[in-house]
């Protein structure tokens, strides 16, 4: 039997195109305070920059991961300061925070300093995942590394996932496949990526209490607007509360 929906739960908003990925902070919903993490795989860095360039107020991001040391943007990078030294950087404009970089990799912070950090400004944009460059992941036993303090939680896919070989397109594709209830060398459904999204042993078990919880889909383009849009009606049709957001592919999109 299908969900009621909740009668005191706005439906989500149905969008008739892609947005600019320029406009994602808008439609995330971000309000004067969050700490947003980023899960998921397909696109969580390019996000994380459009956030920091797009909300207002002091913004710090990071990850809890590690990040290649060329996906710095142009944010001012700050490796292995403190607290302090970076709350005083954000007042004077987007900073991205890395603890240290090895092997070509920035370190992030550990997810307890993110915590701290909101303490000190108006927003903290978080990579709280890895995916190695894949569009689509399930979450390993100790994933994703996502701050307490959450308020809104991201998860990502990459509509390039869609109609493709689990076993080709996602990072931990038994993990994957085990989610959503079919073979690791099958296509990868829009309905099976929804079930997988909407899990709750998938990304959603490491919402904080009181997070909200949005799915974006990147890449989104002419050949697969129809699996995104079949992805979209299935998550309104299991959980119509939750935003599925569609965002347009552009050049440079990881």
């Amino acid at each position: 039997m299908d969900p009621e929906p909740d009668p005191g739960v706005s439906p989500a908003p149905d969008f008739d195109q892609p947005v600019g990925v320029t406009d994602a902070a808008r439609h995330v919903g971000c309000g004067e305070h969050e700490l947003v993490s980023f899960v998921g795989g397909g696109g969580k860095t390019t996000l994380l920059h459009a956030l920091a360039h797009g909300l207002p107020g002091t913004r710090i991001a990071t990850t809890t991961t590690k990040m290649s040391s060329a996906e710095s943007g142009d944010l001012r990078t700050l490796i292995g300061a403190s607290d302090g030294e970076i709350a005083a950087a954000a007042a004077k404009g987007p900073v991205l925070a890395w603890r240290s970089v090895s092997g070509g990799k920035g370190v992030g912070l550990d997810p307890s300093r993110c915590n701290a950090l909101f303490g000190r400004v108006d927003h903290v944009i978080v990579e709280a995942d890895g995916a190695r460059s894949m569009p689509f992941k399930a979450p390993g036993p100790f994933e994703p590394r996502v701050p307490s303090s959450t308020t809104i939680m991201v998860s990502v896919i990459g509509a390039d996932a869609l109609g493709r070989v689990i076993a080709d397109q996602c990072h931990r594709p038994l993990r994957v496949a085990a989610l959503a209830g079919c073979g690791p060398y099958g296509r990868l459904a829009p309905e099976a990526a929804a079930t997988v999204l909407l899990h709750p042993r998938g990304q959603r078990a490491a919402l904080p209490d009181g997070g909200r919880f949005v799915i974006a889909i990147t890449k989104v383009d002419a050949a697969n607007i129809g699996f995104v849009r079949t992805l979209m009606a299935e998550v309104a049709r299991l959980e119509p509360a939750i935003l599925a957001i569609p965002i347009a592919r552009f050049a440079g999109t990881r």
